[in-house]
């Protein structure tokens, strides 16, 4: 297996799949509808206009196994240090430990980038991403009852951070 840096002109697709198979099957995602390659195209310029990095698990044959990414937080000035995290891998390869590894390798380019903060809004019943998150070091920093409706039922969206030893001098403005 191989680690690389996603491209649209390579990767779009294939994470363009597996964004679609968790829309449509799963509450990790609070989306109802598939997306397009056009948002894929807007979501990989957001991500290279903010050197934010998109990683990716590539198997021996070239398929993308998975991937890793994190964006904004919340938009204000003084939260330039926290980031808001995800992690997505292809159905036929859960549970082989392909996120974890996905993982630790976001978490240390959010410490090469200095941030502070990673947060992941989890959906509370994903028990599989809750003690990946656990396993790392995350803890629980609250839960939002009821903040989605998904699939005829409400859905409560759990928040974990980690928080990192970086910046190593962080300014404000």
């Amino acid at each position: 297996m191989e680690f690389v840096t996603c491209t649209e002109e390579i990767h779009a697709s294939a994470i363009l799949s597996i964004l679609n198979e968790a829309i449509a099957n799963s509450t990790a995602l609070y989306d109802y509808k598939p997306r397009s390659l056009e948002n894929m195209s807007e979501w990989f310029k957001a991500k290279q206009a903010s050197s934010f990095p998109v990683i990716g698990a590539i198997s021996p044959d070239g398929e993308l196994l998975g991937f890793a990414s994190y964006g904004t937080f919340r938009a204000w000035p003084a939260y330039k240090y926290s980031i808001e995290h995800s992690v997505y891998i292809h159905r036929d390869h859960r549970g082989k430990g392909l996120g974890r590894i996905l993982m630790e390798r976001l978490i240390a380019k959010a410490m090469e980038q200095q941030y502070h903060v990673m947060i992941g809004g989890i959906d509370e019943s994903n028990g599989a991403s809750v003690m990946l998150h656990r396993r790392l070091g995350f803890s629980h920093a609250g839960t939002i009852k009821q903040a989605g409706f998904k699939f005829g039922r409400w859905l409560d969206l759990a928040f974990y951070q980690l928080v990192l030893q970086t910046p190593h001098a962080p300014v404000d403005g």
